[in-house]
């Protein structure tokens, strides 16, 4: 069970030696965030990376140390160890005594685990500003990939950036005759893979030229057309990193030509969502997309935020009972709170107080993303929280 340690400010009330043959820092031993049972929304773990990320040692003294879950705990303790004695080699004695001050830190948090994680274990331990830093991560939503030891100037964050990415990802086609739009949807955000240009005539055909020929050859350039929009999504979206799902938008009808012809790749085909009517065969139009295309592009998480504030809005505007703002603590007080909807903006410590009193009465917490339309909207109109009562608090 993963446990929280408190911050310390790593910019005030430290000393730092600046002779390369000392170590005369004062600072205490200080933990920069350990996952709790808050941080499976990924948002408390994206602010401990940001955190780390931006520590930085005075030399190569910020050790990062990932373990995988098949490796057995007390092999990671012996390696450890033999990190602590090889480090008696370092030449500077300032370096060496700060490294061995890190490698006791993590000697230390290692003999917490009888064995190794599920998911494997990534631990960090250095000088900072004078202070004793140290982090564990032994909860993260994907297992570590590989075994790393490392000294550096600035602690890895690598391995916990990967369990950040959604397990999930979605392909995305906005097609229409005049041209498409190729996408991929990666959590909330859109990446463009690429806009493929149309070569088909429009639909007023050049005076002499016979009604039956000039169709052939539109759909020649059809064919033509649509085929390289295939290729383009075969290529995009089953390679390396398969999408889990395809949605493709456009022109009802040159959608549904697209996908009712023989171009896309069977895998593709069956992982199709659906087609849907789209303006735009542009990024805009990719984004029009995914509002159409709606819950099919959710994964469970975001599927039940979604659904949770269209329920709140719904509640607000037919007068059911709802709280927000600064209500929020007085329908705590009264037991009332069935599921609490808190923004990813709101600080974490006020964030982790209302799950934890939420979640003591029986409710629920969903974490709203501030990066979404939506969610910027949330946390600006509401103050960042909100609830779905039980019954209405006066």
């Amino acid at each position: 069970m993963s446990r929280d340690h408190d911050d310390h400010d790593h910019s005030t009330d430290s000393r730092t030696d600046r002779d390369s043959s000392t170590d005369q820092t004062t600072g205490h031993d200080s933990a920069a965030g350990r996952t709790s049972d808050h941080d499976s929304t990924g948002f408390d773990l994206r602010e401990r990376i940001d955190r780390l990320a931006g520590l930085e040692g005075e030399g190569t003294e910020l050790v990062t140390l990932t373990v995988p879950p098949d490796n057995a705990i007390e092999s990671v303790r012996e390696r450890v160890a033999g990190e602590h004695a090889g480090a008696e080699n370092i030449r500077s004695k300032r370096t060496r005594t700060r490294v061995q001050r890190a490698l006791s830190r993590i000697q230390a948090l290692l003999r917490e685990y009888a064995e190794t994680p599920t998911n494997g274990l990534v631990v960090y331990a250095g000088v900072v500003d004078g202070d004793l830093v140290s982090a564990v991560f032994d909860d993260l939503p994907a297992p570590v990939a590989e075994s790393t030891y490392r000294c550096d100037d600035r602690f890895d964050v690598a391995p916990l950036e990967v369990a950040l990415e959604p397990a999930e990802t979605f392909g995305l086609v906005v097609v229409e005759r005049g041209g498409a739009a190729l996408g991929r949807l990666v959590g909330e955000r859109v990446v463009l893979v690429r806009t493929v240009e149309s070569q088909v005539m429009g639909s007023s055909r050049a005076g002499g030229q016979s009604a039956e020929r000039f169709a052939r050859e539109r759909e020649r350039q059809a064919h033509e057309f649509y085929t390289e929009v295939a290729e383009t999504a075969n290529g995009a979206f089953l390679d390396d990193d398969p999408v889990a799902g395809l949605a493709v938008g456009g022109t009802l009808s040159s959608a549904r030509e697209f996908t009712e012809g023989d171009y896309l790749d069977h895998r593709l085909q069956e992982r199709l969502l659906g087609t849907y009517a789209v303006e735009y065969a542009t990024e805009q139009g990719l984004r029009q997309l995914i509002d159409a295309a709606g819950p099919a592009l959710l994964d469970a998480d975001r599927r039940a935020a979604r659904e949770h504030l269209d329920e709140f809005h719904t509640r607000l505007r037919d007068c059911d009972p709802v709280a927000y703002g600064d209500a929020i603590d007085r329908a705590i007080e009264f037991c009332a709170v069935d599921t609490l909807l808190v923004s990813s903006a709101l600080p974490a410590e006020r964030r982790d107080a209302l799950a934890t009193a939420v979640e003591r009465q029986g409710g629920d917490t969903c974490v709203v993303d501030a990066e979404t339309e939506r969610g910027a909207r949330f946390s600006e109109a509401f103050g960042g929280v909100g609830a779905l009562l039980r019954f209405p608090v006066e």
